[in-house]
């Protein structure tokens, strides 16, 4: 795994609305030293998550209700600005050019190798 080598952890807030996605990505992000609050909805997130305490986000794509593009529009709204990145598979071109137009870091491909989502959180975040 990729290390951390901070004081202070880096602050990840997670959407997936699977279960064990979720779980692995949040032991992952911590195995790297990061401290992770997970939702298993965009609408929990936008509902319960104190977003000043996030220095990034990490938003699955295609979830029911509200998919991934929905919640960073209704954060657009609030204006909240946070570094996203979204996970999603496969990835296509139309969804990367979405994520291009609503300002999302990068999107990435489940399932995520050894490291990736960690070196990907320190890039948006440094």
């Amino acid at each position: 795994m990729y290390q951390v080598a901070q004081s202070c952890k880096t602050r990840v807030h997670l959407v997936d609305d699977d279960r064990a996605v979720r779980d692995s990505l949040k032991f992952a992000l911590e195995l790297d030293g990061m401290a992770v609050q997970t939702w298993e909805s965009g609408a929990r997130l936008l509902s319960e998550g104190d977003l000043a305490k996030a220095d990034c986000l990490v938003l699955d794509c295609k979830m029911p209700g509200l998919d991934g593009f929905a919640v960073v529009k209704a954060l657009a709204e609030r204006h909240v600005t946070l570094p996203i990145i979204m996970i999603t598979a496969p990835v296509t071109e139309a969804i990367r050019r979405q994520a291009h137009a609503l300002g999302i870091f990068c999107v990435l491909e489940k399932p995520l190798l050894d490291g990736i989502l960690s070196e990907a959180v320190l890039r948006i975040i440094a």
